[in-house]
C-alpha cells in the first residue's frame, strides 16, 4: 500500500468519531438552522427544512434526548406553539462536528 493510500485509510477511520446524531441529514439541517438563530418555532423549521410534521417531531425528539436542543411548548391564545433552541451542549457539539468535518475534508484533499 502506498503512503498516500495508507493516509487515506487512516483519515477514513476518523470518520467513525463524527457525531452520528448530528450527521444524519435531517438533524444536521435542523442544527444548522438553530445554530444561526436564538430560537425558532416549529412551523418555521418545518418550512425551512422541508420535513413533514412527523419527521421533524421525530428528529427533534432525538436531538432533545441527546441534550442538543431545548423544546418549549406553550399556548398562544388557544393555539399550541413550539419553540426550539440549541442548548450549550448542542452548540458545542455542532461546533465540534463542524471542526471534525472540516479537518476530515482538509486531510483527504492533501
Amino acid at each position: 500500500m502506498t503512503p498516500k493510500k495508507n493516509k487515506f485509510v487512516n483519515d477514513i477511520k476518523h470518520v467513525s468519531a463524527i457525531d452520528k446524531i448530528i450527521h444524519e441529514p435531517a438533524r444536521l439541517n435542523i442544527m444548522v438552522h438553530l445554530y444561526v438563530v436564538e430560537s425558532a418555532d416549529f412551523l418555521f423549521l418545518m418550512r425551512q427544512t422541508n420535513l413533514t410534521f412527523g419527521n421533524l417531531s421525530s428528529h427533534m425528539s432525538k436531538l432533545e434526548r441527546a441534550g442538543y436542543i431545548e423544546i418549549r411548548k406553550e399556548f398562544i391564545g388557544k393555539k399550541p406553539h413550539t419553540m426550539l433552541k440549541l442548548t450549550e451542549k448542542g452548540r458545542h457539539a455542532f461546533e465540534e462536528y463542524r471542526k471534525q468535518m472540516k479537518q476530515f475534508f482538509n486531510d483527504i484533499s492533501e
